[in-house]
């Protein structure tokens, strides 16, 4: 309708990037795969093309290691980064201490999870900084400062600019901490910035990546990443007695291999962050809406009347509400301009009603 009103009956789901469909390449490669044998356990040439692929793409040798969520990727990373009288910080919001049931600390045997305070689901360089000047580094009865952890894209949807990526490392660097990234939305971090693989990661000092491919078109596969071999000597074991190490690991490689061929993960991410957009666009436009961080990638962060929430539900839109008064809204690589006209409209006849 040339409204934006949507069509009756049609429901437009925001819930999740988690919530899609598989890139049709994706499925596609899988097929590709299931021919022949080949050896298990990483044995197999999809897994070694993996290595010799992602060390070209981040333009220096790099370890990759498939896992089956988001969550193993992060959780075990962090666990063979830190050990377990360690303190991990992240940002309050972060995935790592909201929503994944502590796994850091039951992989890591104890490591703490410890909440640095920053803006837009952000660590601050400068919190980092105190942080570790008041943590009792060194007293026996203190957890001692060891990794630090940055979500890129972060959890409330903005984007760490390289600045502040290198801000972060340089100040855990020189205290002696290691350096993690969640990258489960990496893919639309990079669209934003526009800049290199290498340069938000290894080139800013990032040792360790949780490379995200399920939230931007995957189907049943994240990674870990690894620049810096010592900074997590004991991750295969790790992995193993986690039980993530595929035994037909050519069908993790074969989703890996395609999901960087040709550009895909950069396309399929520069879709969701242009729906995204279109939606802050047309916010702008809309008084009595509060954005709760910049609208840099693909999730939408708003404070809304809970009338408002009412009816954007009656109308059939699926989307996540947290305590209160603030809605998520998230977009997929198969979003549409479509999908997002139609919210705004929607917001339009509820926000102020």
């Amino acid at each position: 309708m040339q409204d934006g009103s949507r069509v009756s009956g049609a429901a437009i789901d925001f819930r999740s990037d988690n919530t899609g469909r598989a890139a049709p390449e994706i499925i596609a490669a899988l097929a590709a795969a299931n021919e022949g044998t080949q050896a298990s356990y990483g044995g197999d040439e999809l897994t070694a093309r993996v290595q010799r692929r992602f060390s070209e793409l981040f333009e220096t040798a790099v370890t990759v290691y498939p896992v089956a969520t988001g969550t193993a990727a992060n959780a075990i990373a962090l666990a063979a980064m830190s050990p377990p009288w360690g303190a991990v910080y992240c940002s309050p919001e972060a995935h790592v201490t909201t929503s994944e049931a502590n796994a850091t600390g039951f992989f890591g045997g104890g490591a703490k999870l410890t909440a640095i305070a920053g803006k837009d689901g952000k660590v601050s360089a400068e919190a980092l900084g105190t942080a570790i000047a008041i943590s009792g580094a060194g007293q026996t009865h203190k957890s001692q400062p060891a990794v630090v952890t940055m979500t890129q894209a972060t959890d409330l949807g903005a984007v760490y600019s390289l600045a502040e990526v290198r801000a972060i490392t340089e100040i855990a660097g020189k205290h002696g901490l290691k350096r993690h990234m969640d990258g489960a939305r990496f893919a639309n971090a990079l669209a934003r910035l526009g800049c290199t693989p290498a340069e938000l990661t290894w080139k800013s000092g990032i040792d360790v990546l949780s490379f995200g491919v399920t939230k931007n078109g995957g189907l049943l596969c994240d990674a870990i990443v690894v620049f810096a071999p010592e900074a997590a000597p004991g991750l295969p074991i790790h992995l193993r007695r986690a039980g993530q190490v595929w035994s037909k690991m050519r069908f993790a490689a074969a989703q890996l291999l395609a999901y960087v061929e040709d550009g895909l993960w950069l396309r399929l991410a520069r879709q969701s962050n242009a729906v995204a957009a279109r939606i802050a666009a047309g916010l702008a436009a809309i008084p009595g809406i509060e954005t709760l961080a910049p609208i840099e990638a693909n999730e939408v962060f708003l404070r809304l009347p809970i009338h408002a929430m009412d009816g954007l539900e009656r109308d059939g839109f699926r989307f996540f509400r947290r305590p209160g008064d603030i809605a998520r809204f998230v977009c997929r690589f198969d979003s549409t301009a479509e999908d997002a006209d139609a919210l705004l409209a929607s917001l339009r006849r509820h926000v102020n009603g």
